[in-house]
C-alpha cells in the first residue's frame, strides 16, 4: 500500500513538473511577445515624439543677418538631419524604426543588445554605425521569441529593401547576401568601408546553435557623422566592450529566485488551506481560485527566469 501511495506521489510530482516545462514554452513562445509588444507601443510613441520634434527642427529656417547680406539656412544636410554631438540613446532607449516589407516585419529598433535591450525589440550592436550613417549599422533581433521580429528573415533574397528611420532621416538599404556564421563570429559587426546594415538572428529556429546574418548596402544618400565625443569609461561599458558573442548578456538569478520562491509558497499555502476542507468540491473551489494568482506569479517567474538560460532567439 505505501509502494503505491509513493507511486502516486512521484508521478504527481512528475506530472506536475512536466505542466510547468509546457507553461514554460507557451510563455516563451507566446507569452514573452506580450511585455514585447507593449514596450513596442511605448517605444513607438516615444519616438514619434522625438521625430516630430527632429522635423519642425528641420523645418524651421535659421537666418544669419551680416552687415551687406542676410542668408538663410537649414539645420538639414544632403537631405538629412544634422547630427547633434554627443546625442547617443542609452540602453533600451529608441535609436529608429525598421521597416522590411518582403517579410512584414516594422519595428522599433532600440540601443544596445543586452538581454533585456531584445526583450524590448530589435538592438543596435554597441560599437557599431548608427543606421543611416557611413560604416556598419548591426542590429540584433529574436527570431522566435520576443514577438520574433526576425522569424522570416531567411526570407530575404538579394535586391529586397530595408528601410531604416531615424530622427535624421529615412533611409534605404538593398539586401545584398545573406550567410550562417557561429555565436562567437563577430566579424560580420566590424566597421566597414561603405554603409552597411548587417541584421543577426539565431539559426535555425528554437535553436541558438548557429546565427543568420543578413547584410545590406545602403542605396540612399547617407547620414553626417556628428563629431566625436569621448565617453566616461563605466563598468558597464566594458562588459559590452569584452563581449565576443552575437547575443545578449545574462541576467541576475535573484529576481528568478524570489518569484520561485513566492509560486512555492502559493501552492503549499493552497494545499494546506485545501487539506483542511473535507469535501472535494470545496477542495476544487480552493485550488480553482487559486489557479489565477499562481498563474500570474508563474508568469513572471517565467519572465525572469528566461534571461537565466542560453542565448535564445
Amino acid at each position: 500500500m505505501r509502494w503505491r501511495q509513493l507511486l502516486v506521489r512521484v508521478g504527481g510530482v512528475l506530472f506536475s513538473f512536466g505542466l510547468l516545462v509546457l507553461l514554460f514554452v507557451a510563455y516563451q513562445l507566446w507569452g514573452t511577445g506580450i511585455s514585447t509588444r507593449f514596450h513596442q507601443e511605448q517605444l513607438r510613441r516615444e519616438f514619434n515624439h522625438e521625430l516630430a520634434i527632429s522635423r519642425r527642427k528641420r523645418a524651421t529656417p535659421t537666418t544669419t543677418s551680416e552687415p551687406s547680406t542676410t542668408t538663410t539656412t537649414t539645420v538639414s544636410t544632403r537631405g538629412v538631419a544634422a547630427p547633434v554631438p554627443g546625442d547617443v540613446p542609452a540602453d533600451g532607449q529608441p535609436v529608429g524604426t525598421i521597416d522590411i516589407p518582403t517579410i512584414g516585419a516594422n519595428y522599433v529598433v532600440v540601443e544596445g543588445t543586452t538581454t533585456a535591450d531584445l526583450e524590448l525589440g530589435p538592438g543596435l550592436y554597441a560599437g557599431t554605425a548608427f543606421p543611416g550613417q557611413p560604416g556598419n549599422a548591426a542590429i540584433a533581433g529574436h527570431r522566435t521569441t520576443y514577438l520574433h521580429p526576425f522569424y522570416n528573415l531567411n526570407e530575404l533574397t538579394p535586391g529586397d529593401p530595408i528601410y531604416i528611420t531615424t530622427t535624421q532621416g529615412r533611409f534605404e538599404y538593398q539586401v545584398t547576401k545573406s550567410l550562417i556564421v557561429s555565436p562567437s563570429d563577430t566579424a560580420v559587426i566590424n566597421p566597414t568601408p561603405t554603409p552597411t546594415l548587417t541584421l543577426t538572428t539565431c539559426n535555425p529556429r528554437y535553436s541558438a546553435a548557429q546565427r543568420l546574418v543578413v547584410q545590406a548596402s545602403l542605396v540612399s544618400p547617407p547620414a553626417p557623422v556628428p563629431p566625436p565625443v569621448v565617453a566616461p569609461v563605466t563598468h558597464a561599458s566594458r562588459e559590452r566592450a569584452s563581449s565576443h558573442v552575437l547575443a545578449g548578456q545574462s541576467a541576475t538569478a535573484w529576481p528568478a529566485i524570489a518569484w520561485g520562491a513566492g509560486c512555492a509558497a502559493l501552492v503549499v499555502l493552497l494545499w494546506l488551506i485545501a487539506r483542511r476542507r473535507p469535501r472535494r468540491a470545496v477542495r476544487i473551489a480552493v485550488y480553482g481560485l487559486g489557479a489565477l494568482p499562481l498563474l500570474l506569479l508563474l508568469f513572471f517567474f517565467f519572465q525572469s527566469l528566461s534571461p537565466l538560460l542560453p542565448a535564445s532567439f
